[in-house]
């Protein structure tokens, strides 16, 4: 590929949580992801390289593209299966045509993170004017994640789910960062948290 070629994201979600994968239903432009699917994220730079990876992917296996987009610098892809293996495999076949290993991704890293208790009743009201998924109520812990680069963000999400009992609010899993906004009692946040930290801290990769 061209020298300054980069795998940004190599992101791979074993098992997609209700919650996950109902909101990614709601944003997304392709074939729908259900509960239970596999699904890889893989972002790249120059933006336009996802043309030639999404054609690899879907071509070696059953896997299905969920998304494909190109933004200002970079481009991301998402596909997803039943199958771990047909999504593994398509994974392989495109890191293969380009000649690189998974870990020669950007190691992600946790830009903020936040925990807000008790949350007014007014600023409920706000974020719940941008929100895709749950509403959030007065008064419950709202977790707040930001992380770089920006899709690796779905494996924070999808491992506080499996961890804790959580309202999904909103994920943005495109741009520089990916940020998303979860609210749950106290406890539940305290331990989503940790869920969704030691997911992103736990990959490796490059320095980015």
């Amino acid at each position: 590929m061209a020298g300054e070629f980069q795998l940004r994201v190599y992101c791979y979600l074993d098992r997609t949580q209700p919650q996950y994968a109902s909101f990614v239903g709601t944003v997304t432009q392709g074939d729908l992801m259900i509960e239970g699917m596999a699904s890889l994220y893989i972002e790249v730079a120059p933006g336009n390289e996802v043309f030639s990876m999404v054609d690899v992917a879907v071509k070696a296996t059953e896997a299905r593209p969920g998304a494909q987009i190109v933004e200002r610098e970079f481009g991301m892809f998402e596909i997803h299966s039943q199958s771990q293996e047909a999504v593994l495999q398509a994974g392989a076949m495109v890191l293969q045509r380009l000649g690189l290993e998974a870990t020669d991704r950007i190691k992600p890293q946790v830009a903020s993170v936040q925990l807000i208790t008790n949350v007014d009743p007014y600023q409920a009201q706000l974020l719940n004017r941008f929100r895709r998924g749950s509403m959030l109520v007065a008064g419950e812990t709202l977790l707040v994640l930001e992380v770089a680069p920006a899709a690796y963000i779905n494996i924070a999400a999808n491992e506080a789910e499996k961890r804790a009992n959580i309202k999904l609010l909103h994920i943005s899993s495109v741009g520089r960062f990916g940020r998303m906004w979860m609210s749950g009692t106290e406890s539940e946040m305290m331990t989503a948290k940790t869920a969704a930290i030691a997911a992103i801290e736990s990959m490796e990769g490059r320095a980015g």
